[in-house]
């Protein structure tokens, strides 16, 4: 019999050899104590890797853009690809992103494209030779899809037909799929370590978390080791990894993007589904690539996807419309946010206000605590049973958060199960008479056109001590598409503890594991990110409100 621990060692091996070419000498790389390597590719920390021409094409954040250069012939795809796979071997070097690599494929593939490129004179659908990274829970042809589990380790796809949908549609517009990256045990929790390939680190401060449970491809691109990511979101994987790492993350609401050939956790509970979502450097790369997806019309090649087109109507509505009315939620009434979210919550609203759009007060404390309870049931209501086979199968240990999940308790019977969809759809209805209502409190007598919300009650903190996600889990449950977005940073000088702050009483054990976490001194100059929610289906809405919100904080 194979050990647990001789598959974790075979499939590391393999995947350092894959590496070696790009790899940078230890000697390169910066001593493991040294928390801050943010700046690393900044300060030429790669420059015996990287190419003037590699620094300049990953320098550019903006996914249009690149791809016009390599439309324009600027840059060719293989240069395109190979500049982001040597930045993402040195990021993984430096926070252990990375999961299976498939550098190889992604060259010649690139080759393919170039070689079209120099024969028809034209390119490949609209990212020809766009590189993109994928969390490790979607089926690429030719390489495993763990879920973080040792036990699914050395089953590779073999059968095309059986990719995710997204790669698909992705292949037919000319990306390149480089590698997949790292992510929790089970994908069930907001940070991002297992036994098969250990733990991502946060790059602006290596003891800190880079989230999760789309960590990798967090770490990867506040590290411009990608450009296009993508991930899944069950209670805030793709926004939480995107507050802690400060970049673009949008949870759509379910089956909007096709989820077909992407393996997940309990699959077969849809009650509160798995989502799939885009993470980007910029917001003009979250529209374009959503926008993307849509266009493609993946309901043909997914069955459970909705049929509804890309709206640019309403993403032009909302682009335009002169004043918006926003809600600003500054507590979810379970935990309080950390003085720099605050800050930057009430700076952008009165930031907001000036610019001639609308502030009122958004609070629904009893519906964020009645709701996010019965969520986490439809989590555990099999008792575990399904997490338990996975780490079972090769007796590998389970992670203590993933322990902690499966041991909550028994299975729920079906008729429990039933109660608990019932309580779930009230909340839901409740939550919609609330916003509906809502113009009760406008000037207007409209009801508010979207929340603004934290992301989390923190900044990254240090690893294994995220505990509280009610801020993102909630609009999975009500199913509201939301997205996150960088704002600000953490100030010492001007987010340390007032008075007030000082004698905070916590609430109740979520509250008091949080406000502790808050350090300004440990998390000076981390990225602050805002939410924003927008109502089901909204995805056109969303972006479009994301753009002129961001206009006026960044003016």
């Amino acid at each position: 019999m194979v050990t647990w621990q001789e598959v974790v060692a075979q499939k590391r091996a393999d995947r350092a050899k894959l590496l070696e070419p790009y790899t940078l000498p230890e000697s390169a790389l910066p001593p493991t104590d040294e928390l801050y390597v943010y700046d690393f590719f900044d300060k030429g920390g790669a420059d015996g890797l990287l190419s003037a021409k590699d620094k300049e094409i990953t320098a550019i954040d903006d996914i249009d853009t690149l791809a016009a250069k390599i439309r324009e012939g600027t840059y060719s795809a293989t240069e395109v690809v190979s500049a982001y796979i040597k930045r993402a071997t040195v990021a993984h070097q430096l926070t252990n992103a990375l999961s299976e690599v498939v550098f190889e494929q992604a060259l010649a593939r690139a080759k393919e494209l170039d070689d079209y490129y120099a024969k028809e004179g034209k390119t490949v659908g609209k990212y020809h030779g766009v590189p993109l990274t994928l969390k490790d829970q979607f089926n690429v042809y030719g390489v495993d899809t763990t879920l973080g589990y040792v036990g699914r380790a050395n089953n590779p796809v073999t059968d095309k037909s059986k990719e995710a949908v997204l790669v698909t549609i992705f292949e037919r517009e000319g990306a390149v799929v480089i590698a997949k990256t790292n992510l929790p045990q089970s994908i069930m929790w907001c940070e991002c370590e297992n036994p098969l390939w250990g733990c991502t680190v946060n790059p602006r401060r290596r003891d800190f978390t880079s989230g999760g449970s789309t960590g990798g491809e967090g770490a990867l691109l506040a590290l411009k080791a990608s450009i296009m990511g993508w991930g899944t979101d069950l209670g805030g994987s793709v926004r939480i990894p995107q507050v802690f790492n400060g970049g673009y993350g949008l949870r759509p609401s379910a089956w909007r993007i096709p989820y077909e050939g992407v393996p997940v956790t309990i699959d077969g509970q849809e009650h509160v589904p798995s989502v799939i979502g885009p993470m980007t450097r910029n917001l003009d790369s979250l529209i374009s690539i959503t926008k993307a997806v849509i266009e493609n019309e993946p309901w043909t090649l997914d069955p459970k996807c909705i049929p509804i087109p890309w709206r640019q109507e309403i993403f032009d509505k909302y682009l335009s419309q002169k004043k918006l009315i926003i809600g600003v939620m500054k507590d979810d009434g379970v935990v309080r946010v950390h003085p720099p979210i605050e800050r930057t919550l009430r700076e952008a609203a009165e930031k907001l206000r000036a610019a001639g759009h609308e502030i009122v007060e958004w609070s629904a404390p009893d519906l964020h605590q009645e709701l996010v309870p019965i969520l986490n049931k439809f989590y555990i209501a099999d008792g575990g049973e399904d997490v338990k086979s996975d780490v079972n199968k090769m007796g590998e240990p389970f992670m203590p958060y993933v322990e902690a999940m499966v041991n909550r308790g028994p299975p729920i019977s079906i008729p429990e199960y039933w109660h608990n969809m019932v309580l779930k759809r009230e909340l839901q209805k409740k939550y919609l008479d609330k916003w509906n209502a809502s113009g009760e409190l406008t000037s207007t007598g409209e009801p508010i056109d979207f929340i603004l919300a934290p992301g989390c009650p923190h900044t990254a903190v240090p690893c294994r001590t995220t505990n509280w996600v009610g801020y993102t889990r909630v609009w999975n449950g009500l199913d509201y598409s939301a997205a996150v977005f960088p704002v600000s940073k953490v100030d010492k000088e001007i987010d340390s503890l007032n008075e007030e702050q000082k004698a905070y009483i916590p609430r109740n054990d979520w509250d008091r594991t949080n406000w502790p976490l808050y350090d300004p001194e440990t998390m000076d100059g981390l990225p602050v990110n805002l939410q924003i929610i927008a109502g089901r289906l909204a995805e056109e809405k969303l972006l479009a409100v994301v753009k002129r919100v961001e206009e006026v904080l960044k003016a």
